[in-house]
Protein backbone atom coordinates (compact mmCIF):
# COMPACT_ATOMS: atom_id res chain seq x y z
CA UNK A 1 0.00 0.00 0.00
CA UNK A 2 1.17 3.49 -0.52
CA UNK A 3 3.15 5.05 1.97
CA UNK A 4 2.86 8.82 1.59
CA UNK A 5 0.21 10.11 3.12
CA UNK A 6 0.12 12.76 0.67
CA UNK A 7 -0.94 10.49 -2.18
CA UNK A 8 -3.78 9.16 -0.01
CA UNK A 9 -6.88 10.10 -0.74
CA UNK A 10 -9.10 11.64 1.84
CA UNK A 11 -12.27 10.91 0.31
CA UNK A 12 -13.41 7.04 -1.48
CA UNK A 13 -16.12 6.26 -3.02
CA UNK A 14 -17.13 2.56 -3.56
CA UNK A 15 -20.03 1.50 -6.16
CA UNK A 16 -20.33 -1.91 -4.26
CA UNK A 17 -21.36 -4.59 -7.37
CA UNK A 18 -21.77 -8.01 -8.30
CA UNK A 19 -23.48 -9.28 -4.84
CA UNK A 20 -25.84 -11.02 -6.80
CA UNK A 21 -23.53 -12.26 -9.62
CA UNK A 22 -21.71 -13.39 -6.80
CA UNK A 23 -24.35 -15.69 -5.17
CA UNK A 24 -25.22 -16.61 -8.27
CA UNK A 25 -21.94 -17.98 -9.36
CA UNK A 26 -22.45 -20.33 -6.29
CA UNK A 27 -25.81 -21.48 -6.73
CA UNK A 28 -26.87 -19.39 -3.69
CA UNK A 29 -29.71 -17.09 -3.46
CA UNK A 30 -29.18 -13.21 -4.13
CA UNK A 31 -29.89 -12.57 -0.18
CA UNK A 32 -26.91 -14.52 0.72
CA UNK A 33 -25.12 -12.08 -1.81
CA UNK A 34 -26.21 -9.06 -0.46
CA UNK A 35 -25.43 -10.63 3.10
CA UNK A 36 -21.69 -11.43 2.07
CA UNK A 37 -21.88 -8.18 0.29
CA UNK A 38 -22.78 -6.14 3.77
CA UNK A 39 -20.40 -7.97 5.76
CA UNK A 40 -17.68 -6.86 3.16
CA UNK A 41 -18.69 -3.08 3.34
CA UNK A 42 -17.78 -3.16 7.38
CA UNK A 43 -14.64 -4.35 6.68
CA UNK A 44 -13.47 -1.93 3.93
CA UNK A 45 -15.03 0.52 5.99
CA UNK A 46 -12.49 -0.73 8.87
CA UNK A 47 -9.29 -1.16 6.87
CA UNK A 48 -9.85 2.63 5.15
CA UNK A 49 -10.24 3.94 8.50
CA UNK A 50 -6.90 2.05 9.87
CA UNK A 51 -5.38 3.10 6.22
CA UNK A 52 -6.19 6.98 7.45
CA UNK A 53 -8.97 7.88 4.54
CA UNK A 54 -10.78 10.60 5.94
CA UNK A 55 -13.70 9.46 4.43
CA UNK A 56 -15.74 6.13 2.41
CA UNK A 57 -19.06 6.70 0.85
CA UNK A 58 -20.50 3.51 -0.36
CA UNK A 59 -23.74 2.98 -2.21
CA UNK A 60 -25.54 1.07 -0.63
CA UNK A 61 -29.28 1.45 -2.18
CA UNK A 62 -30.03 3.31 -4.85
CA UNK A 63 -33.54 5.07 -6.21
CA UNK A 64 -33.43 2.28 -9.16
CA UNK A 65 -32.69 0.01 -6.88
CA UNK A 66 -36.53 0.34 -5.87
CA UNK A 67 -37.78 -1.15 -8.85
CA UNK A 68 -36.43 -4.75 -7.90
CA UNK A 69 -38.83 -7.70 -6.40
CA UNK A 70 -40.24 -6.22 -3.11
CA UNK A 71 -38.66 -9.95 -1.39
CA UNK A 72 -35.39 -9.20 -2.34
CA UNK A 73 -35.92 -5.70 -0.99
CA UNK A 74 -37.69 -6.47 2.28
CA UNK A 75 -34.24 -8.46 2.87
CA UNK A 76 -31.78 -5.78 1.89
CA UNK A 77 -34.10 -3.88 4.68
CA UNK A 78 -33.82 -6.81 7.39
CA UNK A 79 -29.72 -6.89 6.48
CA UNK A 80 -29.48 -2.89 6.69
CA UNK A 81 -31.54 -2.88 10.05
CA UNK A 82 -28.96 -5.90 11.34
CA UNK A 83 -25.42 -4.33 10.14
CA UNK A 84 -26.50 -1.30 11.42
CA UNK A 85 -27.78 -2.18 15.25
CA UNK A 86 -24.31 -4.45 14.85
CA UNK A 87 -21.63 -3.14 12.98
CA UNK A 88 -22.19 0.18 12.40
CA UNK A 89 -22.72 0.55 16.05
CA UNK A 90 -19.68 -0.54 17.00
CA UNK A 91 -17.41 1.72 14.10
CA UNK A 92 -19.36 4.52 16.10
CA UNK A 93 -18.14 2.90 19.30
CA UNK A 94 -14.52 3.02 17.88
CA UNK A 95 -14.76 6.67 17.38
CA UNK A 96 -15.93 6.56 13.76
CA UNK A 97 -18.92 9.13 12.44
CA UNK A 98 -21.69 7.68 10.24
CA UNK A 99 -23.65 9.81 8.00
CA UNK A 100 -26.16 8.97 5.79
CA UNK A 101 -27.33 10.85 2.42
CA UNK A 102 -30.32 10.12 0.68
CA UNK A 103 -34.43 10.39 0.29
CA UNK A 104 -34.88 8.31 3.93
CA UNK A 105 -38.60 8.95 2.51
CA UNK A 106 -37.73 6.10 0.32
CA UNK A 107 -37.38 3.84 3.15
CA UNK A 108 -39.63 1.64 5.28
CA UNK A 109 -40.73 4.19 8.27
CA UNK A 110 -38.84 1.54 10.99
CA UNK A 111 -35.61 0.87 8.86
CA UNK A 112 -35.16 4.88 8.06
CA UNK A 113 -35.59 5.50 12.26
CA UNK A 114 -33.31 2.69 13.09
CA UNK A 115 -30.65 4.23 10.46
CA UNK A 116 -31.23 8.09 11.66
CA UNK A 117 -30.99 7.28 15.28
CA UNK A 118 -28.12 5.43 15.24
CA UNK A 119 -26.02 8.41 12.98
CA UNK A 120 -27.12 10.83 15.01
CA UNK A 121 -24.80 8.50 18.12
CA UNK A 122 -21.73 9.38 15.48
CA UNK A 123 -18.81 11.75 17.85
CA UNK A 124 -18.97 15.35 16.33
CA UNK A 125 -15.28 15.23 15.94
CA UNK A 126 -14.19 12.07 14.20
CA UNK A 127 -11.25 11.45 11.60
CA UNK A 128 -13.09 8.92 10.10
CA UNK A 129 -17.16 8.88 8.37
CA UNK A 130 -18.74 6.35 6.85
CA UNK A 131 -21.45 7.84 4.78
CA UNK A 132 -23.94 5.11 3.34
CA UNK A 133 -26.01 6.39 0.44
CA UNK A 134 -29.57 4.93 0.65
CA UNK A 135 -32.16 5.65 -1.26
CA UNK A 136 -29.66 7.95 -3.09
CA UNK A 137 -29.72 8.99 -6.72
CA UNK A 138 -27.40 11.90 -7.77
CA UNK A 139 -29.94 13.43 -10.22
CA UNK A 140 -32.31 13.48 -7.97
CA UNK A 141 -30.00 15.08 -5.42
CA UNK A 142 -28.95 17.96 -7.69
CA UNK A 143 -32.55 18.81 -8.51
CA UNK A 144 -33.54 18.71 -4.96
CA UNK A 145 -29.92 21.35 -4.24
CA UNK A 146 -31.53 23.14 -7.11
CA UNK A 147 -35.14 23.92 -5.57
CA UNK A 148 -33.58 24.64 -2.08
CA UNK A 149 -31.30 27.15 -4.22
CA UNK A 150 -34.52 28.76 -4.99
CA UNK A 151 -34.77 30.25 -1.93
CA UNK A 152 -31.53 31.99 -1.86
CA UNK A 153 -30.75 35.48 -2.80
CA UNK A 154 -28.33 36.58 -5.91
CA UNK A 155 -26.42 34.71 -8.09
CA UNK A 156 -24.78 31.49 -6.24
CA UNK A 157 -21.20 29.91 -6.86
CA UNK A 158 -20.04 26.37 -7.13
CA UNK A 159 -19.66 26.25 -3.29
CA UNK A 160 -23.15 27.35 -2.41
CA UNK A 161 -24.32 24.93 -4.67
CA UNK A 162 -22.41 22.34 -3.13
CA UNK A 163 -23.67 23.31 0.32
CA UNK A 164 -27.16 22.39 -0.66
CA UNK A 165 -25.87 18.66 -1.88
CA UNK A 166 -26.50 15.56 0.75
CA UNK A 167 -22.85 16.04 1.04
CA UNK A 168 -22.35 19.63 2.02
CA UNK A 169 -19.19 19.86 4.24
CA UNK A 170 -17.57 16.84 3.24
CA UNK A 171 -14.80 17.31 0.57
CA UNK A 172 -15.49 15.70 -2.64
CA UNK A 173 -14.32 12.37 -3.61
CA UNK A 174 -10.77 11.46 -4.87
CA UNK A 175 -11.23 8.26 -6.01
CA UNK A 176 -14.06 6.38 -7.15
CA UNK A 177 -14.03 2.71 -7.15
CA UNK A 178 -16.59 0.09 -8.95
CA UNK A 179 -16.18 -3.48 -8.33
CA UNK A 180 -18.49 -6.12 -10.25
CA UNK A 181 -16.97 -5.38 -14.33
CA UNK A 182 -19.25 -2.79 -14.99
CA UNK A 183 -17.47 0.67 -16.48
CA UNK A 184 -19.65 3.67 -15.71
CA UNK A 185 -21.06 6.29 -12.88
CA UNK A 186 -24.85 4.42 -12.16
CA UNK A 187 -26.00 8.05 -11.33
CA UNK A 188 -23.61 7.92 -8.26
CA UNK A 189 -21.98 11.65 -6.87
CA UNK A 190 -22.22 13.15 -10.34
CA UNK A 191 -21.79 16.47 -9.27
CA UNK A 192 -18.89 15.45 -6.01
CA UNK A 193 -17.08 13.31 -8.97
CA UNK A 194 -15.94 15.75 -11.65
CA UNK A 195 -12.39 15.50 -10.55
CA UNK A 196 -12.16 11.89 -8.95
CA UNK A 197 -9.85 9.56 -10.48
CA UNK A 198 -11.93 6.33 -11.74
CA UNK A 199 -10.81 2.96 -10.82
CA UNK A 200 -13.14 -0.34 -12.30
CA UNK A 201 -12.57 -3.67 -11.58
CA UNK A 202 -13.68 -7.13 -12.68
CA UNK A 203 -13.84 -8.66 -8.88
CA UNK A 204 -17.47 -8.72 -7.44
CA UNK A 205 -18.15 -6.83 -4.39
CA UNK A 206 -17.62 -9.83 -1.66
CA UNK A 207 -14.37 -10.50 -3.35
CA UNK A 208 -12.97 -7.12 -3.20
CA UNK A 209 -10.38 -8.33 -0.19
CA UNK A 210 -8.45 -5.35 1.52
CA UNK A 211 -5.68 -6.57 -0.55
CA UNK A 212 -7.48 -5.72 -3.87
CA UNK A 213 -8.66 -2.61 -1.94
CA UNK A 214 -4.90 -1.70 -1.28
CA UNK A 215 -4.11 -2.36 -5.14
CA UNK A 216 -7.02 0.41 -5.88
CA UNK A 217 -5.00 2.81 -3.11
CA UNK A 218 -1.48 2.24 -4.91
CA UNK A 219 -2.85 2.46 -8.38
CA UNK A 220 -4.60 6.41 -6.97
CA UNK A 221 -1.14 6.89 -5.68
CA UNK A 222 0.45 6.61 -9.12
CA UNK A 223 -1.55 8.76 -10.83
CA UNK A 224 -0.91 12.49 -11.39
CA UNK A 225 -3.60 14.81 -10.37
CA UNK A 226 -3.71 17.80 -12.46
CA UNK A 227 -7.44 19.56 -12.43
CA UNK A 228 -7.14 20.60 -15.60
CA UNK A 229 -3.79 22.22 -15.16
CA UNK A 230 -0.14 21.61 -16.72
Amino acid sequence: MADNNNSLPEHIGIIMDGNGRWAAKRGLPRSLGHSAGMKRMIGLAKKAKEAGVHYLTVYALSTENFSRPQEELDGLYALIKKYFKGQAAKLIKSGAAVKIIGDLSLLPPDVAQIIQKGAEKSPADAEFTFIIALGYGARSEIVRAANLAKDKEGALTEGDFASLLYTGGVPDPDLIIRTGGEVRLSNFLLWQAAYAELYFTDTLFPDFTDKKFEKALNEYSSRARRFGGV
